[in-house]
């Protein structure tokens, strides 16, 4: 299966480029995690490059801050590895935390509850909303 991928990819002018612009793209990402403490490696990373110009993502604005006071010294360790960059542009990437779905209310009813509830919701109409829903109520809860 790789091969048959490898030989697609190999196979066009504009997919052998993206090939080859992927290729450069991981080779900074190495430069950049070898040149950097873990912390910062990890909360950063390569996004593109176009010419000499290098974008990086910042996992929040303290590191985007640090990265671009680094930044001339970053150019000269990347020019060192053989990729010439003069220009190191820092983004802040936005990673949104979705919360956690709120846990389903606990509905407990005592068994007087229930049987009153019963009662009343069997004196409502038999099309009434209020019927519907406490009949539901009374489904969905746990005896207590």
């Amino acid at each position: 299966m790789t091969q048959l991928i490898q030989r697609f990819l190999g196979s066009g002018d504009a997919l052998a480029r993206l090939r080859d612009h992927a290729a450069r793209l991981r080779k900074l990402q190495a430069v950049l995690e070898q040149h950097l403490p873990p912390a910062l490696a990890s909360a950063c990373a390569v996004a593109n490059v176009k010419n000499d110009t290098l974008v990086l993502l910042a996992h929040g604005g303290a590191v985007a801050v640090r990265l671009k006071q680094i930044a001339p010294t970053l150019a000269e360790q990347f020019g060192a590895a053989g990729m010439p960059i003069r220009t190191i542009q820092v983004k802040v990437q936005v990673i949104e935390e979705r919360e956690a779905p709120r846990p389903a209310p606990d509905r407990t009813l005592s068994d007087a509850g229930r049987r009153s509830l019963a009662d009343f919701s069997s004196s409502l109409p038999a099309d009434s909303p209020l019927r519907e829903s406490l009949e539901r109520l009374i489904d969905r809860s746990r005896a207590g």
